[in-house]
Formats: C-alpha cells, sequence, structure tokens
C-alpha cells in the first residue's frame, strides 16, 4: 500500500510529513534547470544558493509564486524529486498526498495544483486550506464553537482566517507576504540609498536586523551592491530604523486585512477573538516585533505560534495521523 505524505507547498520552502515519521523534509521551493532541456541541475539548498548567480545556460528560480503554481513542468519535477528524496514514491508504491492551498484560490489554480501532484507521482490528491492546517498546527481547538483567528505570512500570501467548528466563517488571502518584505527593502535603498541589491541580500537584512516595531532596533549591517550613481560596486551600512521604514507599507496592508476579516465575523465570534487573541504563523511571524505591532494597531493580543515555519505541515500531519477523525477537512479528489 502506498505511503501518505503530507506537502506544504509554499513559495518559499516545502515541508514534507511522512505517517509514523513526522516532517521528513524542510527544503527551499528553489530549482535551477538548464535552459536548453529544462533538465533539473540543482533543487533545494543548492539552488538556493545559486539564485541571482547562475551562468547564461541555467536558470535559477522558484517555480511557486505568490502560493501558485508558476511553472507546472518544473513544479512536478521538484515536487517528484522531493518524493523520491523522502522514500515516498517508489516503482511500485505511489503515495496519498495530502496539501493545502491558499483558501480563495481559483478553480483553475486549484486544479494546477491537483495536476502538479498527479503528475509527480500521487496515486491520489485530498486538498486541505492553508488557513485551516496552520490553526491545527498551532493547535488551536478548530472543531469548538469558539473563533480563534490565525494570520500566517508566508512567503507568497499572508492567509487571515476566523475558524469556528471545524470551517472559516471568514477569511482573506494577501498577496503581500515575505516575498513582498523583500522587494519593499531592495526599493527603499535603491531610492533613498542609490544602492541596489539582490532579493537574497534583502532577505539577509530582513532576517539579521529586519524589525516591524520602533521599540525593537537590531543594530545594523554591511551589505555591498552596486551605486545606481556610479554602476561601480559600494559597500554601505544599514540600519535596522531603514528595513522597519522599508517594511512600513507591506506591514501597513497586511493589518489592513486583519481589520477588514475583523470587520466581516460575526458578533459572538469577535468577542472570542477579543478573549483568545490572534495566532501568528508562517516565516513572516518571526520578524522581530510584527506581533507587538499587530497589538498596538488592532487592540487585540497577539500570540506568535510555536514553530510557526511548521505549522501548516503540522496540521496536515494531524489530519494524516487522526484515522479519518479529520477528514471532513479535506477537498478529497482521486482518478
Amino acid at each position: 500500500m502506498g505511503k501518505m505524505v503530507g506537502v506544504d507547498l509554499g513559495t518559499a520552502n516545502t515541508l514534507m510529513f511522512l505517517k509514523g515519521k513526522g516532517i521528513v523534509l524542510r527544503a527551499p521551493s528553489v530549482v535551477a534547470i538548464s535552459k536548453s532541456d529544462r533538465e533539473v541541475v540543482a533543487l533545494g539548498r543548492e539552488a538556493h544558493r545559486m539564485l541571482g548567480r547562475t551562468p547564461e545556460g541555467i536558470l535559477a528560480f522558484r517555480p511557486i509564486k505568490d502560493g501558485v503554481i508558476a511553472d507546472f513542468d518544473v513544479a512536478a519535477k521538484m515536487l517528484r524529486a522531493y518524493f523520491e528524496i523522502t522514500g515516498s514514491i517508489s516503482l511500485f508504491s505511489r503515495p496519498t498526498v495530502v496539501i493545502c492551498i491558499p483558501y480563495g484560490v481559483t478553480d483553475v489554480e486549484k486544479r494546477a495544483v491537483e495536476d502538479v501532484t498527479y503528475q509527480a507521482g500521487a496515486r491520489s490528491v485530498a486538498l486541505v486550506d492553508e488557513p485551516l492546517a496552520a490553526a491545527l498546527g498551532a493547535e488551536l481547538r478548530v472543531g469548538r464553537a469558539r473563533g480563534s483567528m490565525i494570520v500566517d505570512i508566508g512567503g507568497g500570501t499572508t492567509e487571515v482566517a476566523v475558524i469556528s467548528m471545524g470551517g472559516i466563517v471568514a477569511s482573506q488571502s494577501l498577496r503581500v507576504a515575505g516575498d513582498e518584505f523583500d522587494e519593499a527593502i531592495v526599493e527603499y535603498l535603491k531610492k533613498y540609498r542609490d544602492i541596489l541589491v539582490g532579493n537574497a541580500t534583502a532577505e539577509e537584512l530582513k532576517l539579521r536586523i529586519g524589525t516591524a516595531h520602533p521599540s525593537l532596533p537590531r543594530g545594523n549591517m554591511e551589505v555591498s551592491g552596486r551605486s545606481l550613481r556610479s554602476g561601480l560596486g559600494v559597500t554601505a551600512t544599514v540600519q535596522s530604523d531603514e528595513i522597519r521604514e522599508a517594511l512600513e507599507r507591506p506591514l501597513t496592508a497586511v493589518i489592513r486585512t486583519i481589520k477588514s476579516t475583523l470587520e466581516q465575523t460575526p458578533p459572538e465570534l469577535s468577542a472570542d477573538i477579543y478573549d483568545f487573541g490572534i495566532t501568528l504563523t508562517g516565516g513572516g511571524a518571526l520578524l522581530r516585533g510584527i506581533d507587538r505591532l499587530i497589538m498596538e494597531k488592532t487592540g487585540l493580543r497577539v500570540n506568535i505560534a510555536k514553530d510557526p515555519l511548521e505549522c501548516v505541515c503540522k496540521g496536515i500531519g494531524r489530519i494524516i495521523e487522526s484515522e479519518g477523525s479529520l477528514g471532513d477537512l479535506l477537498q478529497i479528489r482521486q482518478r
């Protein structure tokens, strides 16, 4: 019998859960291919190191963009390779796959995720909404008649949802998340420092000295880039406060979406959220001070989940290990 595999196919990272073993893979959703025949040259961490550094004949990129499939064939090859690395697939056995999707994606985008998973070798596919998986992974009691608010800030999308009795009551999906944070830093340095840096450098700035709240400065960091005035290489020291200013616009969009979702929430569930607060998951939850910023802007308590990067995958794992008791959360597709 085939194995049961849970997949968090994220814009920035792919995580896999194998029934009976737990999380067996954490790897960047990056692939390097040969331009001539589109064969995979590298993937995962090796391909991530090649971003922005490849020669003319090789292209390193992410086949997932804003939480949806951007390159069908390459995404399928990446997923197939990860199935093989984790031992989820063999010559005589194909896995049953539970894979998450952003809430509110179109039927075309949903079908693309299914088709990629089948192309990668799945025997059957079940879909689960990302906010539900994140809430389960954060150990929220989603089956109760009580409102819980989850804010999952990933690489390509921010999912905001109010959940009660195992279903999503109000939700919005915003295509502003970690990647948009990086792009905002690149644009800020171009505009105010006349320096051009790559997205990888912007991500490092975000991780090392990034902050969302003015009361939590994180020092400075020296970066190398290209001067927009001379066209030559240049080194500059960037302050933590500059990164905070750069992130102000995308963070404002996230907070606006949280407030808008709260406005759509029935009063009884709003009272529950006021009592129990908002739970943050995803890589964006690791941005220093983001909980304090959201708390100030909404007036609600904000909790950061344990291991926020793994919450979605852990939630899928809980569904797989539940022996069917959480099966009603799935959208099952078989061929």
